[in-house]
């Protein structure tokens, strides 16, 4: 197993990871939780892993998290994977903070692992027939070594621990007909697109991943070229997540971008890589904004002014 010094230092090297941008690859941080089973979380939403710590119980907290403790100043819930498999958390003793979508918390395990370089089109969503009884497997990848590796879907997980977010009463745009594509392989995380956009009063067509974006991309192009019209007069912006299985969305605005076809189409970057080094990850591809997840009111206000600025 890897020591925590050692994965601190490369949990640090961050500039190497930006260069990952348009490469559709990723790095995972593997680790267990008391079973045969490997599990994965991107490198990115770990800030660092610690030994734990005693857990202070709070009243009133969601029944999901097991309390919180303190580290360098800040208190932050501790959430123990374990229990989410119906497992026994007691051999959870190594804690992995975590910022994802803008808020930082600690998840136990047993152990990590080590950290692995993967290819997202080696990384394949769980099937109906795959999909574990409490939903929170999103996708896998199998190592070199033959082992398997689930990801979870950690929005699915603080979604459970949170709930939704209260939805504001939200702005139409100011014209209608407005057309979107979003792609995100969260079921949460596209429920809760889907209320925005609805909520602003646009029409839209999602997709579970980059791949199935680019290619009802490229049947809009088609359908638009037999209509001698450009495809922006059918399709006003593109939304996107950045971890995507088989295509990521730095691959996916890098395709668009370059693509003169869709000239004039914006792409919007929602993620819950939350940190500055993944804005700039997400400016260095061409996004027009970033949007951590997930914040309703700012995806309206984010989303409204680049919908009406496209009027045809």
């Amino acid at each position: 197993m890897t020591s925590y010094s050692n994965s601190r230092a490369m949990l640090m090297n961050v500039d190497a990871r930006t260069r990952l941008a348009g490469s559709n690859r990723m790095e995972l941080l593997l680790f267990t939780l008391g079973t045969e089973e490997m599990f994965g979380i991107n490198v990115f939403k770990v800030r660092e892993v610690t030994d734990m710590t005693p857990v202070t119980v709070v009243p009133n907290l969601s029944a999901r998290i097991e309390g919180v403790v303190s580290l360098r100043g800040n208190v932050i819930p501790v959430i123990a994977l374990a229990r989410w498999f119906g497992g026994d958390a007691s051999g959870s003793k190594t804690m992995m903070v975590t910022e994802i979508s803008c808020h930082t918390q600690g998840f136990l395990v047993n152990e990590v692992d080590r950290i692995v370089r993967v290819d997202w089109d080696k990384v394949h969503p769980v099937s109906a027939s795959m999909t574990s009884a409490n939903n929170l497997v999103l996708a896998y990848t199998e190592l070199a070594d033959g082992k398997l590796v689930s990801i979870l879907d950690i929005e699915q997980v603080l979604a459970d621990v949170h709930g939704q977010p209260e939805m504001p009463v939200l702005t139409p745009v100011s014209f209608s007909g407005a057309q979107v594509l979003f792609a995100d392989d969260s079921l949460v995380a596209r429920q809760r697109i889907v209320r925005v956009l609805d909520g602003i009063g646009v029409r839209y067509q999602q997709a579970n991943n980059g791949a199935e974006a680019w290619e009802i991309l490229q049947s809009m192009a088609a359908s638009a070229q037999a209509d001698g019209v450009p495809v922006r007069n059918n399709l006003n912006l593109v939304l996107t997540d950045a971890e995507m299985p088989e295509m990521d969305g730095y691959v996916l605005t890098q395709r668009i971008k370059s693509d003169p076809r869709f000239a004039g189409i914006p792409v919007v970057m929602h993620s819950s890589l939350s940190s500055d080094a993944n804005r700039a990850m997400g400016k260095s591809v061409g996004v027009d904004a970033y949007v951590p997840k997930f914040d309703p009111a700012m995806l309206a206000d984010t989303l409204r002014p680049l919908l009406e600025s496209r009027v045809v």
